[in-house]
């Protein structure tokens, strides 16, 4: 394993350099599983949208933990308790905290492991690198899964108003070019402070959150589920089940072996220490070689959907306030029929309709208080004169249809 003998910095295109606290950290970073964060991406798909958004859970990763070391000092500095080794487990967890995502992030997830999210993939990550390190994860591990004694540590890591979420917003706003999703992190870590073991924010920091909301709100609308975005996830999770069902169906794929592995499990997965190993080497490069092999796929729809996905022929994509008429997508399933000379399985990969949600802040799980000057906690939609802030915590559902272009 890699030791430092000397000082070791990132040069990160958001906050500038950003050094490695201490051995473990840097180990950590150098560890195979980790460097693996760099061949995921961080939005999935939407660089076929935005074209720079071409950075990685790697770059999120350590601008997190950044974040975190920069609201450890803070909040020492307002007399907060946060121990040496309470610090190194902050900064750990941070770290390591989207170390299970797989390829093209929330992409593919529920997909290639139906019914285990990256959280869960996380915590085996950090559990096996725990043996590894003899331990040293403990406290990293006690404050992800939300046991440890100083509840507001796992706020730090995950909540409402987390390092994840501070960094994510800012640096997607970066890459994508979108500054409307441009937050001051620094200014909003500034007005941390804990409140009978609770993580708060400081009154005057009010407006720091109106902003940071509705940041995210313009975000998720604009970028996250911006219906190109949209469509080509879509895409990619049907190619996956079109894979899956041709090897069930006793079809040959070329794929590398991770993936293999994976596809040809469609039920619950065991993740012990082999299983993890292979999920370690499974990234964005898999599935991109897979799409350039299946296009020349005798299998049309495989082939079909592959080349779309590459040459960025996608799907015509509507999508509405209420529920799409059944009629718009009989006749487009007509059309598909007609003219690709296909059955009515197959038609699903080519006609579908869906619903997508957003809710910008939740006021009954792991709420934003404002703590007033008065020593008195109040939620921040109660607490802000904007009242947009209480329509951001209702949920808006949209409706959407897929269909070729050609038909349209």
């Amino acid at each position: 394993m890699a030791q430092t003998n000397k000082l070791k910095i990132f040069n990160d295109p958001i906050y500038g350099f950003i050094g490695t606290p201490n051995e473990l950290i840097f180990n950590l970073i150098a560890h195979p599983y980790f460097q693996r964060l760099r061949r995921i991406s961080q939005m999935g798909l939407s660089f076929l949208v935005y074209p720079g958004a071409h950075h990685t859970r790697f770059h999120h990763a350590l601008g997190s933990m950044h974040l975190m070391r920069q609201a450890i000092r803070v909040l020492r500095f307002k007399k907060v308790e946060i121990t040496e080794d309470e610090e190194i487990g902050l900064l750990a967890a941070i770290l390591l905290h989207d170390i299970g995502h797989g390829p093209f992030s929330h992409g593919l997830e529920h997909v290639l492991v139906l019914d285990t999210n990256h959280e869960a993939i996380s915590l085996h990550f950090i559990e096996y690198l725990n043996k590894e390190f003899n331990g040293a994860l403990d406290t990293a591990i006690s404050i992800f899964k939300g046991e440890h004694s100083k509840k507001f540590l796992n706020q730090l890591v995950s909540s409402q108003l987390d390092m994840d979420r501070l960094d994510y917003l800012k640096r997607d706003s970066f890459y994508t070019g979108v500054t409307e999703g441009n937050i001051s992190s620094e200014r909003m870590i500034t007005m941390l402070n804990v409140y009978d073991n609770e993580l708060v924010v400081e009154e005057k920091g009010i407006y720091s959150v109106e902003k940071f909301l509705m940041a995210r709100r313009f975000m998720y609308w604009q970028v996250y589920l911006h219906k190109t975005s949209l469509v080509a996830e879509q895409l990619l999770i049907k190619v996956i089940h079109r894979a899956k069902q041709l090897l069930e169906e006793g079809e040959a794929l070329v794929s590398s072996s991770p993936l293999l592995f994976f596809l040809k499990h469609d039920g619950s997965i065991n993740f012990d220490d082999e299983t993890l190993n292979l999920f370690s080497q499974l990234d964005d490069v898999d599935i991109l070689a897979a799409l350039k092999s299946w296009q020349s796929h005798s299998d049309f729809v495989l082939s079909k959907l592959s080349t779309m996905l590459l040459d960025r022929n996608l799907l015509h994509i509507k999508i509405k306030n209420k529920p799409v008429d059944d009629q718009l997508i009989l006749s487009k399933k007509d059309w598909v029929k007609s003219n690709y000379k296909i059955n009515d399985k197959q038609l699903e990969y080519f006609v579908f309709s869906g619903i997508i949600s957003n809710r910008a802040y939740n006021e009954k799980h792991q709420n934003i208080n404002i703590l007033r000057k008065n020593g008195k906690l109040t939620d921040v939609a109660k607490a802000s004169d904007h009242l947009n802030l209480k329509a951001l915590s209702q949920t808006v559902t949209k409706h959407y249809v897929c269909y070729p272009k050609e038909s349209v």
